[in-house]
């Protein structure tokens, strides 16, 4: 997998569809963390912990997977509910195992028309571990695309891996299984192409910094300094797409957003942007 470096001014400038100015990608990921594998060593978190002293793998952690576990019993119907209101779509993430132990999250999604996209087979099981065993990921990538197909009833477009740890392989496992966009790297505003030794791939940019993990979880932000970051963000971008697209992705987690006391700043980022004219709301498979 490569790509090349185009910097901003050296490109054409970019449309989106209908003079939209800039595309807004709200994404839900919906993840799942297995209790325990038969390991000494902790499992692999996946995002921040609520008690951060790791436990034995072969040991369960209830105090971090039930928090986590609360994003899908409570978390991520708050969060629903809130876009429901605002009649706005999300684009969601999911590991496998949330179509085979939480079946009905992924209904809930599927059933509005809502973009769901493969986030490997579980939270903690990261394709870095397998940096060394192709035979190894290639696997878990065909797996997870064959659970998504059965659960979804279509087959998958797209890939997040879990904490955007691909190896460099990963793309071209993708692209092999049909796969036309990628969306680990956190590099641009922009899509961009990348070239596998199986055909093209878009990349479609993640972004860690607009992310409920890095503006509450990690970074302890206020409900209100939060929603500031996102209108910043939003107002910079939109200003730019004038003269030549931009893509805003805001990250979400249940069990980090969809708490009651940080539901508001969602829904008050929501009605902000519902104010502004030529604001899109894409499927990444769209983009």
């Amino acid at each position: 997998m490569e790509y090349d470096f185009v910097p901003l001014p050296h490109r054409k400038k970019l449309r989106w569809p209908n003079g939209a100015r800039i595309a807004v990608i709200l994404t839900i990921n919906l993840e799942f963390w297995e209790l325990t594998r038969d390991q000494t060593e902790p499992l692999y978190p996946g995002g921040p912990a609520s008690i951060p002293h790791p436990v034995p793998g072969n040991v369960p952690d209830y105090v971090n997977w039930t928090w986590r576990e609360y994003g899908h019993r409570i978390g991520v119907w708050r969060i629903i509910d809130a876009l429901d209101s605002a009649g706005t779509p999300a684009s969601c993430t999911m590991n496998a195992r949330m179509a085979t132990d939480r079946r009905a999250i992924i209904d809930a999604v599927n059933e509005r028309g809502w973009e769901l996209v493969p986030h490997n087979w579980a939270q903690n099981d990261i394709l870095t571990d397998y940096a060394y065993q192709p035979d190894e990921e290639r696997e878990v990538v065909q797996r997870t695309l064959k659970v998504f197909e059965e659960v979804v009833g279509r087959s998958a477009k797209g890939w997040l891996s879990s904490s955007l740890r691909p190896t460099q392989r990963t793309p071209e496992f993708l692209a092999e299984n049909g796969c036309i966009f990628f969306c680990d790297f956190l590099n641009d505003d922009q899509p961009y192409m990348l070239r596998t030794a199986n055909g093209p791939l878009v990349c479609v940019p993640y972004s860690n910094d607009i992310n409920d993990f890095n503006l509450f979880a990690r970074g302890g932000m206020t409900l209100d300094q939060g929603l500031a970051t996102l209108r910043e963000q939003f107002n910079q971008l939109y200003a730019e797409g004038a003269d030549d697209m931009r893509i805003m992705n805001f990250g979400m987690h249940p069990h980090v957003m969809g708490q009651a006391y940080r539901i508001r700043a969602l829904r008050d980022f929501l009605n902000y942007v519902a104010e502004f004219e030529g604001v899109w709301f894409p499927k990444r498979e769209e983009i």
